[in-house]
């Protein structure tokens, strides 16, 4: 039998899936430049105020829509990536502001955060390759402020956040930014000249050897939260388990990432050695996250026994579990990639894919029942998009590279 991900008719669905995803977000483009977060309608929800993270990964999958030729795409990317030329640039210290309050005013008490700067840099990196005014600039500007802040030569890893005039670096390290920078460390490879993409590549490899490590280290369940040192704070949060960044514990839904990520750079690279850690960190998060309290679905965490924490049930863990089996049958050709790859979508048709008010719903409880504990409305649409197109694609190049076509700046062919 040939597993889904090779059928024509279900890229053709994943296809049709990834349209009426950017047909949800029409509304995003804010006057004046950025995106709004979105309400369970796909209306602007003013109460969020304008987020740059929001902003960054809307410039980023409109842009991919605009390299698919999907109609309406294109403004929605240019009005995404003005908010982040224009209102959500600091012009007086540089980078990027975590958000605009709603009276428009920066926000500064969130300090500069890796996490909001890797999205800029994936933006970025996207609209180039999709050749939209002004996206080269940026690249240049945002390429150079995550090189000055945030990026760690000596350690190979990035630094998680500065206060706002970026005076004083936060003690602070986290995974998460980690994970999101060599998203977009491989996504800059992609856009840049061939003589840069090297370097840029090397960065991602390092930060993917760090992770590698930590899970053979921890039974392949991943530490979110360090110290400046980079040791890990097992305990950090435990009077907060369900932050939507920061959360007690292991989280599933980021092994699923990072297993899919380390066979990017494997792809890139050639280290053949990153395969043996995505299969280890797939399996791990799939038996204590699937079902591990007796209904379908992923929990958000669990302790470091593999026990479910929070049982809320979030759309981008299976966004990214999706994600991840088709990159491991894709890498190996193993069958049971494709059978939970299909299962995964036979629960995200049954549980999270809203045919009523569109989009995904970004969360539910533990009896798969629509939630907004930590995730109100339906903000953005970066984890369901990418679930359409990563199963259509190779290993390498990135996904806008490849949406693109034409010369790579890599080898790799997986």
């Amino acid at each position: 039998m040939t597993p889904w991900p090779d059928l024509q008719t279900h890229r053709e669905w994943l296809a049709a899936e990834c349209r009426r995803l950017l047909a949800f977000g029409a509304n995003a483009a804010l006057p004046g430049g950025g995106a709004a977060y979105l309400d369970a309608a796909g209306r602007p929800d003013p109460a969020h105020g304008m987020q740059t993270w929001i902003t960054a990964r809307m410039a980023h999958v409109y842009s991919l829509g605009a390299l698919l030729g999907v109609p309406g795409s294109a403004p929605i990317a240019d009005a995404a990536l003005a908010g982040l030329t224009g209102p959500l640039r600091d012009a007086e210290h540089g980078g990027w502001f975590h958000a605009l309050n709603t009276d428009g005013s920066p926000d500064r008490t969130g300090g500069k955060s890796c996490y909001d700067h890797a999205f800029v840099l994936l933006a970025a990196s996207s609209a180039t390759l999709a050749g939209r005014p002004g996206a080269a600039a940026l690249l240049d500007d945002a390429s150079a402020v995550y090189l000055d802040r945030f990026w760690d030569e000596e350690a190979g890893l990035p630094l998680d956040a500065w206060n706002a005039d970026f005076t004083r670096p936060d003690d602070y390290r986290g995974l998460n930014s980690t994970m999101h920078s060599v998203e977009a460390l491989l996504a800059v490879a992609d856009a840049v000249e061939a003589g840069q993409a090297e370097a840029w590549r090397e960065r991602a490899a390092r930060a993917a050897h760090f992770t590698a490590a930590l899970a053979a280290d921890h039974g392949d369940r991943l530490p979110e939260h360090f110290g400046p040192d980079w040791v890990p704070d097992l305990e950090r949060n435990r009077d907060r388990p369900d932050d939507p960044f920061k959360p007690f514990g292991a989280t599933p839904g980021h092994a699923l990432e990072w297993s899919r990520l380390l066979l990017h750079v494997e792809a890139t690279s050639g280290d053949d050695a990153l395969l043996k850690t995505a299969v280890r960190l797939f399996d791990r998060a799939v038996a204590d996250g699937w079902a591990a309290d007796g209904a379908d679905g992923f929990v958000y965490t669990v302790d470091w026994d593999g026990a479910p924490v929070v049982g809320q049930r979030m759309h981008w863990v299976l966004a990214e579990a999706i994600a991840a089996a088709a990159a491991l049958h894709r890498r190996t050709g193993e069958a049971r990639f494709a059978e939970w790859y299909a299962a995964w979508w036979d629960y995200a048709e049954r549980h999270l894919i809203d045919r009523e008010r569109g989009s995904w719903r970004h969360e539910l409880d533990p009896d798969n029942e629509p939630a907004a504990t930590v995730w109100p409305g339906k903000p953005d649409l970066y984890h369901a998009v990418q679930a359409t197109l990563l199963p259509r694609l190779p290993l390498a190049p990135t996904i806008a590279r490849a949406l693109r076509g034409g010369p790579t700046t890599t080898g790799a062919t997986a």
